[in-house]
């Protein structure tokens, strides 16, 4: 697909900025400003995922990453942002169902392996969640995955093992 041009680029790359200070809502009305003729480019959608889950509107952002995930199987934020929303609707099994079978084609992404373990710990699957949580370091910076763990609720049957090394 193709890349956006002026004016909606610079919609785009203004609505990022603002979801990287943590502004949502300014961020959604600069993609109200890109014109309709690119509403459903996968940069848009993607960043409407963003935006609807720091909104907290798991429906809106299910319903939007469906459509990325479709539109655009090559990338894995549609996958991830469907399967986080479900996890949030309280559909776990479904969230770990729908995201595990691109496991292995975005196999260098740490993002997938790490939900994958939220939703294993969350289902009380803690052998499992264990075994993407290692994936996850692997693949990620262990730092940042340390903090990651230590932020995540579903994950604290590892919050023990976070301190030691």
């Amino acid at each position: 697909m193709s890349n956006l041009e002026p004016p909606d680029e610079h919609h785009l790359r203004s609505a990022r900025g603002w979801l990287g200070l943590g502004n949502h809502l300014e961020a959604n009305e600069e993609l109200e400003r890109i014109r309709p003729l690119h509403n459903a480019h996968p940069d848009v959608l993607e960043l409407r995922c963003q935006i609807y889950a720091g909104f907290k509107n798991w429906e809106l952002c299910f319903d939007i990453a469906c459509a990325l995930a479709q539109l655009v199987p090559e990338r894995s934020m549609g996958w991830i942002y469907r399967s986080q929303a479900l996890h949030e609707l309280n559909r776990t099994m479904e969230a770990f169902d729908l995201l595990l079978p691109v496991a292995d084609r975005f196999s260098r992404e740490w993002k997938i392996p790490f939900d994958l373990a939220c939703y294993c710990a969350r289902l009380r699957r803690i052998t499992d969640a264990r075994g993407w949580l290692e994936r996850a370091f692997l693949l990620g910076d262990s730092k940042s995955l340390k903090r990651m763990v230590l932020d995540n609720p579903d994950l604290e049957p590892f919050w023990g093992e976070m301190g030691k090394e």
